[in-house]
């Protein structure tokens, strides 16, 4: 399992406002992406000038959780299974969401730690 990322997913009812306080601690939107899984949720990523990252997502529940981008999203959900992780999704939609250009799981270790692993697929 190769890590390719690994940083901060606030998921907010108001994203805009939460955008503004990282543009205001020096963090630029250098990636949107909308309409991702069933509720239709927008992601914008941001970078600070000493490289690190935050993703801000548009929802109506509020979550914070940590983004992990991986080599192998298969791979990786059964090491997670093996030590004890579940999928957080609710039964309709236990499968991976695949967004065209990426594929996630949503998943909780056994203390209640959120992750949102990622794909990122290449053509």
């Amino acid at each position: 399992m190769k890590i390719t990322s690994f940083n901060p997913l606030i998921i907010t009812k108001d994203a805009e406002n939460v955008i503004k306080l990282f543009e205001e601690l020096g963090f630029e939107r250098t990636h949107t992406k909308d309409d991702i899984g069933m509720h239709s949720v927008t992601n914008v990523r941001m970078k600070n000038p000493d490289g690190f990252h935050v993703d801000i997502s548009q929802a109506e529940e509020e979550h914070t959780m940590i983004r992990m981008n991986v080599s192998d999203l298969d791979e990786t959900a059964e090491f997670l299974k093996a030590r004890g992780f579940r999928m957080a999704r609710h039964e309709a939609a236990k499968e991976t969401v695949d967004t065209g250009s990426s594929k996630f799981n949503i998943m909780v270790s056994p203390t209640g730690t959120i992750f949102s692993v990622s794909q990122h697929i290449k053509e």
